[in-house]
């Protein structure tokens, strides 16, 4: 059984933490430490009234960050809002999700994927040829649940990354990246089993990623294993944001 949609967004800030939770109804509010929009986007806890938006951009400027907003469903006067002030819609994005056990009917390949915490060098390494450097390797180390790294092997040499990590009964896994020279070798595929096998070992129930709607290639495989769509959301960023 899939969780419902509203822990499955749940976990997304249980498996990918900000440095910092501010609740400032009617938004919670993130300190992204450099991390990234997941951990640094202000999202709605209940309507907006004239003058919100205004706080939320000072008190994101007083984290040193750009004001930026999740627009989630059921967000749609704040969206329009937002637009009207000039902000960018940018990273429409996609949860996917399937139980823990569809993915768990086949064996890894001995040598293919290893569990991992801390990160070895090497991992660390892969992660920042995609872009993922030291302030997201510190979200990661903050997840207060269950957490691991994985890491995938193809003919003795590294192939390619991932995280997981559970919160109330949602495994989320993040920050999948294979190396350019060993991609369509399946090894995505792996990281996605060896993360459910992984999250039945540590009672979780559901498995779930999140992907940009622009990443096609990895849209295709997360729905190529029978993850389906249980939620989308995208941001809206100030204009005069670099």
């Amino acid at each position: 059984m899939t969780a419902p949609a509203d822990r499955i967004f749940g976990a997304i800030d249980g498996t990918w933490p900000a440095r910092a939770f501010v609740d400032l109804p009617p938004w919670r509010l993130r300190d992204a430490d450099g991390g990234g929009k997941r951990v640094g986007a202000a999202s709605a806890l209940g309507p907006i009234g004239e003058g919100d938006i205004a706080r939320a951009e000072t008190a994101m400027r007083g984290f040193g960050q750009t004001p930026l907003f999740m627009l989630r469903p059921g967000d749609a006067a704040l969206d329009a809002d937002l637009a009207a002030r000039g902000y960018d819609r940018i990273d429409p994005s996609t949860i996917r999700a399937c139980p823990v056990e569809l993915l768990t009917d086949l064996p890894i390949p001995r040598v293919t994927v290893f569990s991992i915490w801390e990160p070895l060098a090497m991992m660390a390494e892969i992660w920042a040829t995609g872009g993922i450097g030291p302030a997201r390797l510190r979200v990661m180390a903050r997840a207060p649940g269950p957490h691991t790294g994985f890491l995938a092997r193809f003919a003795d040499k590294p192939a390619g990354v991932g995280f997981a990590a559970v919160h109330d009964g949602v495994a989320m896994v993040h920050a999948v990246e294979i190396l350019p020279h060993q991609r369509r070798r399946g090894m995505g595929r792996w990281i996605m089993r060896a993360a459910a096998i992984w999250a039945a070992e540590q009672g979780a129930e559901t498995l779930a990623v999140i992907c940009t709607d622009a990443n096609t290639a990895a849209n295709r495989l997360y729905a190529s294993l029978g993850m389906t769509v249980v939620g989308q959301y995208h941001y809206r960023k100030h204009p005069n944001g670099d």
